[in-house]
């Protein structure tokens, strides 16, 4: 499975808006002049991020986007349905069915956890499973951390800086 670059710019945005203030919001222009992309670009992001209820809007002159809820409540997963939507990595096309040798052509009507016939779309059910899993159990916060200790002081410190310094706009 190929996730977008919108999942990236979101993930990196939503760490830009974990030390904004609960009165204060980041303008869609200072986050995409930051990141180096078009406004209009990430307006769609925002649109689905607010849709799925991670970021609100705030309107007015200062207005701008602040996380809806805690950054350690925000998953991966939480992000990657918000903007990607639900997927199924594999989708079985039950070929089981055409082969000569299957008998019983009736029974093969949906690949299901119940159908042990199944097999390769139970691991790859199974592999949904834990990716899916995976990707729930590390939030914005978690990355937030990550960064801190990846990232030189220096980026980490002029980002919040750039934040602050355009939070007028």
């Amino acid at each position: 499975m190929k996730y977008s670059v919108m999942v990236e710019y979101a993930l990196h945005s939503l760490v830009y808006l974990i030390d904004v203030p609960s009165n204060e919001s980041i303008g869609i222009k200072d986050l995409s002049e930051f990141q180096g992309l078009s406004e209009t670009y990430l307006s769609k992001v925002f649109g689905k991020l607010s849709k799925a209820g991670i970021v609100i809007s705030v309107s007015g002159v200062n207005g701008g986007y602040k996380l809806a809820k805690a950054p350690e409540e925000i998953s991966f997963w939480d992000v990657i349905k918000a903007v990607e939507g639900v997927k199924p990595i594999f989708q079985c096309q039950n070929i089981l069915k055409n082969n000569l040798m299957y008998l019983d052509k009736e029974n093969c009507s949906s690949c299901t956890s119940g159908n042990s016939a199944c097999t390769i779309n139970l691991v790859m059910l199974e592999a949904e499973q834990q990716m899916y899993e995976f990707l729930n159990s590390k939030t914005i916060s978690w990355l937030n951390e990550e960064l801190e200790q990846v990232l030189p002081k220096e980026i980490r410190v002029g980002s919040r800086e750039y934040f602050r310094r355009n939070d007028t706009n």
